[in-house]
């Protein structure tokens, strides 16, 4: 048979090394605190609310055009008219100015 000093006690391994040390009560844990996940990146949805601003604004539009309105602006250049934006890879983005 095996000698005693072969066999691992896994009662104790995540006490204290010191056997003369006591506990001190019970520890207290702080909850998990979970951050939700989303479908989309914060980029979709900056895009995604410029695209429904566009197209509620375009929505007031026409119905300004088809109604008696005298001062009638034209609507700016959409986001998502990418010929618009265009640049070399050593410039920055021309700004987006949002429809108002």
């Amino acid at each position: 048979m095996a000698n005693n000093s072969s066999k691992i006690d896994t009662q104790g391994m995540s006490g204290p090394a010191d056997p003369n040390v006591k506990s001190t009560g019970p520890v207290e844990s702080k909850p998990m605190v979970i951050q939700p996940r989303r479908l989309f990146t914060p980029e979709y949805v900056r895009e995604m609310k410029i695209l429904i601003n566009e197209i509620l604004d375009e929505r007031e539009y026409k119905k300004k055009m088809a109604g008696a309105y005298d001062d009638v602006n034209p609507l700016p250049v959409s986001y998502f008219d990418t010929e618009q934006f265009k640049h070399s890879v050593d410039e920055p983005e021309p700004p987006y100015e949002a429809w108002q």
